[in-house]
């Protein structure tokens, strides 16, 4: 089957290369599907880079959700028809024709939702939701996030909306405010304004900012704590820069400010059966209604991997890159 392969990390566009590889064939408990449209997340370059917290074996298969048709069954498996569309996160080797999957992590896909949209519902959007979760806010509150107009940001912020949550979204660039009012988003603040943070001020008015969310590092982590209300929680989700969070030990200690760390996959593994249920029909009913939307920066077919791993590294891009075996 035809696949994205590469057999040293390093930068995407480098390494990987359209290849074959042999048919999986699905062990007890397991699916195989025959891919349709596969993302290329952030997570995935860093995988392919090799500094990711997931190394895998060489030479490999990049990709890690996707949706499609489930197209064998392995032994044990019930509950689940040939043919059904779903959607899948959390597994390897999704830029491939076909590959293989948990049947109990498979998401049927209701036929209200696009592929495009599917394509990328789980991964992103389920950890936005997570992190949601993790904030411990209820309607009414205000958070405030960073990088507002990456995936997750946008997601965090629809889905916060539904809820009648009041999310800050900061931004870096200007033209962030006008991509985010094109999704309907608003409370959008660029950081790269003067008195950006008297913006912030006065949206929240004397209402305390309950939880922020740093997917950048470096001197923005302490711009978050120091607009944080008392006993606000800052998660850490990220961190762009790579630089050491600087943050203000005033603002820690007078504030009570408590700080934790975010890993969507840690979080996702270890929730309840229920709670993660719970969400993914939250999930479900947002994307049908099209209260979430899901942007698509391109779509790329397995013999265009250079120029797919450039646009989806691209700063600016407005939606996701997807993969078409």
């Amino acid at each position: 089957m035809r696949s994205a392969i590469h057999a040293t990390f390093g930068l995407p566009e480098d390494v990987l290369t359209l290849g074959d590889a042999p048919m999986p064939e699905p062990a007890a408990g397991q699916v195989r599907i025959k891919t349709i449209l596969s993302p290329i997340h952030n997570h995935d370059v860093w995988t392919v880079r090799g500094n990711y917290g997931y190394k895998p074996e060489l030479p490999a298969i990049g990709g890690s959700e996707a949706v499609g048709i489930v197209d064998a069954l392995g032994e044990g498996v019930t509950g689940i028809a040939l043919g059904t569309r779903v959607a899948v996160a959390s597994v390897h080797g999704t830029w491939a024709e076909y590959f293989l999957a948990p049947a109990a992590g498979l998401v049927p896909v209701p036929e209200a939702i696009s592929d495009e949209v599917a394509a990328q519902l789980i991964a992103m959007p389920f950890s936005a939701l997570s992190l949601l979760e993790e904030l411990d806010v209820k309607a009414g509150d205000w958070v405030i996030q960073n990088t507002a107009n990456g995936a997750v940001g946008k997601t965090l912020a629809m889905l916060a909306t539904a809820r009648g949550v009041n999310v800050i979204n900061l931004v870096r660039r200007d033209a962030g405010v006008a991509e985010m009012a094109a999704l309907g988003i608003g409370n959008v603040i660029s950081t790269a304004a003067e008195g950006w943070k008297d913006q912030v001020r006065a949206l929240v008015g004397d209402a305390p900012i309950r939880a922020a969310v740093d997917s950048i590092g470096g001197t923005a982590t302490g711009d978050l704590t120091g607009l944080l209300g008392e006993n606000g929680l800052l998660v850490v989700f990220g961190s762009m820069t790579g630089a050491p969070m600087q943050i203000s030990s005033g603002d820690v200690i007078f504030k009570q400010v408590r700080i934790k760390g975010f890993w969507g996959s840690v979080v996702s593994a270890t929730m309840p059966v229920d709670k993660r249920r719970a969400l993914f029909g939250e999930l479900l009913t947002q994307a049908a209604s099209g209260k979430l939307q899901l942007a698509v920066g391109g779509i790329y077919g397995l013999d265009q991997l250079r120029a797919a791993s450039l646009a989806a590294q691209a700063t600016g891009k407005t939606g996701k890159v997807l993969l078409r075996p």
